[in-house]
């Protein structure tokens, strides 16, 4: 098996010159790769000229998959759990334990890794969970998180005792972006200080696919049964303690909630809000006075989960028999990956889908029995996070060249290292009494 870079891919050999199947002696793309990160898009499409709707990919060194880059064909995997279920436990039995994507795909008794009566138990806790977030005031509390953390660098020398101050400069990724959501998601959860450093540390590492991604498995666990042996003690008005009053979870099955809450409410919405806010300081649209743009950030929210999702292929199913698909055999237990988005750039998808009346049918989300059931808190807090940032520092600029950002190497995620920017230094904002 051999993988291959992009965006040419000129060993390839003719699409399944065996006949009309994915096999092993397949060669393949790897979506691990630096180049690939630093190009995903061209990648698709030469994947798509040369494959169709499904591409031999490698998720990490010898772990083969299908890219799944039609929509349609995506639509159609995604609403058949049936012959396409999300339980791994049979592709993992043959996967090596120190295998640094195996964290992030490998069984857990939560609803994104089940299928059947154990799906719907764990996605009624988790749906019920959300619904205890009182969305509107989610408003405030990102604001109170969110006024300290831009004090912190809004006026560039540190005197924060004059107005307006020459051109300050910051890293909005790791000086407002990830501690603002840590914090929100850390109020959320329940979480106390020490509790959210530690499975930050923990997520970091899983969705980084690094070597270390076992490890952080590990801490992630333990982080979260002391959580809940302090919540059990200490009831609040967090998700936590409503999955434990309101459910009849095991300790276990607690934890995996847990960690399908916190890893799709922390890094997919870090890099939700980095790559809306580069995007609406790069593009023409928005660039300039970031308040005058002719569209809304709830359009630059979807464009980018159309264009540039910070999942850009998940939403992992394995086909219980060898299933024919668009002409194509996908064997049994390997998996089946959605490209959200290289499916969303499918050129069958027609329409506007950038203005309030146009098509938002992006996959970004996911869709059918996994969809993310906490899309619209998810939307509620990248807004309030963006708009509440731009109310303050309306002049941001990027500070370097757009093509020397540089992006994490990574099969899943489309994940910045950084986002600079420079802007006129400014006074501190007011900060709510307790913010």
């Amino acid at each position: 098996m051999t993988a291959s870079h992009p965006p040419d891919m000129p060993h390839l050999a003719p699409a399944y010159p065996a006949g009309p199947g994915i096999g092993d002696d397949e060669p393949r793309f790897a979506l691990y790769s630096p180049e690939f990160a630093d190009d995903p898009h061209s990648a698709y499409t030469a994947l798509r000229q040369q494959y169709g709707a499904l591409a031999p990919v490698e998720l990490a060194p010898g772990v083969p998959a299908t890219l799944v880059l039609g929509y349609q064909t995506a639509v159609q995997i995604l609403n058949d759990p049936d012959r396409f279920p999300a339980d791994p436990r049979q592709w993992q039995t043959g996967v090596p334990k120190g295998c640094p994507i195996l964290p992030m795909m490998e069984w857990r008794p939560n609803a994104e890794r089940s299928t059947g009566p154990e799906h719907a138990r764990y996605r009624a806790a988790n749906v019920t969970a959300i619904a205890t977030v009182n969305l509107s005031g989610m408003h405030t509390v990102v604001e109170e998180f969110a006024a300290p953390l831009i004090n912190g660098f809004c006026s560039g020398d540190g005197d924060d005792s004059t107005g307006p101050q020459t051109t300050a400069a910051a890293d909005l990724l790791s000086q407002y972006i990830y501690p603002l959501v840590y914090s929100v998601l850390d109020y959320v959860l329940g979480f106390d200080a020490d509790t959210s450093a530690k499975v930050g540390a923990g997520m970091a590492a899983i969705f980084d696919a690094s070597g270390d991604a076992n490890i952080g498995n590990e801490l992630l666990h333990a982080a979260l049964d002391e959580h809940l042996a302090r919540k059990r003690a200490r009831p609040g008005r967090d998700v936590t303690s409503h999955l434990i009053n309101a459910t009849d979870l095991s300790t276990e099955e607690l934890i995996h909630q847990l960690v399908t809450l916190h890893g799709s409410g922390s890094e997919p919405q870090v890099h939700l809000i980095a790559n809306t806010l580069l995007l609406m300081m790069t593009d023409a649209r928005f660039a300039g006075d970031l308040l005058g743009g002719s569209l809304s950030t709830r359009d630059a929210l979807d464009e980018v989960l159309f264009t540039n999702p910070p999942l850009a292929n998940y939403a992992v199913t394995y086909p219980r028999q060898p299933t024919l698909v668009e002409g194509v055999w996908l064997p049994a237990h390997q998996p089946v990956v959605i490209s959200m988005a290289g499916s969303n750039a499918d050129p069958a998808i027609q329409g506007d889908r950038f203005t309030p009346t146009g098509n938002r049918s992006h996959l970004a989300w996911s869709l059918g029995p996994h969809q993310c059931p906490a899309r619209l808190l998810g939307y509620q807090i990248a807004q309030d996070a963006i708009d509440y940032l731009l109310d303050a520092l309306p002049e941001l600029s990027l500070a370097v060249p757009l093509d020397e950002l540089l992006w994490r190497p990574g099969p899943f995620h489309r994940a910045l290292e950084s986002l600079p920017v420079t802007f006129p230094g400014t006074a501190p904002l007011p900060v709510r009494p307790g913010g």
